[in-house]
């Protein structure tokens, strides 16, 4: 069965918003090998709508290096209850958002790699409401923000359980976490 895994980065007090403007400074070589290894463990990349279309708007004028050249080669599957244009992102399957659960649980047992799902919105929430999500993976950077768009929301409410831990030269941090089912 496939892993899918969130990867996200977070400021230390816990924001995720527009992490180009603060987590560049943490990404030395040490941190790139990281991401570059993670990323190649995964061929598919699973967006909700909102994140697709910011991604679709960069990600396909990226490449020329393994980690952007990997991730625009991957199938992206894009959770959307309305219409997203798919051509910019080739190739990218659109799952209804109706059917999240049923596809999403189908794709986790099919042959291949890790799954990965770029951030923590409202798709994390219902992968791990639903008993899908196996792994958080939060790479916190040593700056403190002071506001935006938190981690984690009220929905995002749950036990987890400290997998791994790996600190970069950097400062940067990065825990692995496994949520623990509602019992």
């Amino acid at each position: 069965m496939r892993k899918i895994v969130s990867f996200t980065h977070a400021t230390l007090d816990g924001y995720i918003d527009n992490p180009h403007e603060w987590s560049f400074p943490y990404a030395d070589e040490e941190f790139q090998a990281y991401a570059l290894k993670s990323t190649l463990a995964a061929d598919a990349l699973l967006l909700g709508r909102t994140t697709y279309e910011g991604m679709a708007q960069a990600w396909p004028t990226r490449g020329g290096n393994p980690f952007a050249d990997h991730v625009n080669a991957i199938t992206k599957y894009v959770v959307a209850s309305q219409p997203v244009d798919t051509t910019a992102w080739d190739p990218t399957v659109v799952v209804a958002g109706s059917d999240l659960v049923d596809e999403v649980s189908r794709l986790k047992q099919t042959d291949g790699g890790e799954i990965v799902t770029w951030g923590t919105g409202r798709l994390t929430d219902a992968l791990v409401a639903a008993g899908l999500l196996d792994e958080y993976r939060i790479c916190t950077s040593p700056v403190i923000k002071g506001g935006g768009e938190p981690l984690f929301r009220p929905a995002s409410t749950g036990t987890v359980e400290l997998v791994d831990t790996k600190v970069f030269a950097t400062g940067a941090v990065l825990h692995t976490y496994r949520p623990i089912p509602a019992t």
